[in-house]
């Protein structure tokens, strides 16, 4: 078995298919699944199957940004505070650390969050491990692999 990455607490992730080259995510194993904060979602039919597209606003420097996706299932999600919702997911690609793979995210509202996004242990199983001390530990990558500066949160 190769050895796992370790990750901090949090991290710069990208997910590629939705136009996201950098965002922060808190990287929580006490969470099953993986959440994007959506401004907006709205559904349609796009070839007889049921699309979801959504409006995020990953930074103030970046602006809104409109995406859209195949759903893959709703299901119920029960937060950290033992409130239930209805979610969409959805199935895209995550870059993290040299490593791209498929992930399950579903969509909600994380208003009020410091991080737009929460990596769920089923998004970091079998490839990472994470140190709850540790921070940022890989570099932000800019589309054409180059680095990027990663400024401070």
């Amino acid at each position: 078995m190769p050895a796992r990455i370790v990750l901090g607490w949090r991290e710069w992730v990208a997910l590629p298919a939705l136009g996201l080259d950098a965002i922060r995510a808190k990287v929580d194993t006490g969470a099953r699944s993986s959440a994007l904060h959506v401004d907006a979602q709205w559904r349609f039919t796009e070839g007889g199957a049921p699309w979801v597209g959504f409006r995020l606003t990953p930074s103030d420097a970046v602006g809104a940004i409109e995406a859209r996706a195949p759903v893959l299932d709703e299901r119920e999600v029960t937060d950290s505070g033992g409130h239930t919702t209805r979610r969409v997911f959805l199935r895209t690609p995550l870059r993290l650390a040299g490593i791209e793979r498929e992930i399950e995210i579903n969509l909600s509202d994380r208003r009020g969050m410091l991080f737009p996004m929460l990596l769920g242990r089923t998004a970091t199983a079998r490839a990472f491990t994470v140190d709850p001390a540790r921070s940022f530990l890989h570099a932000r990558h800019a589309p054409d692999g180059s680095l990027k500066p990663i400024p401070l949160p």
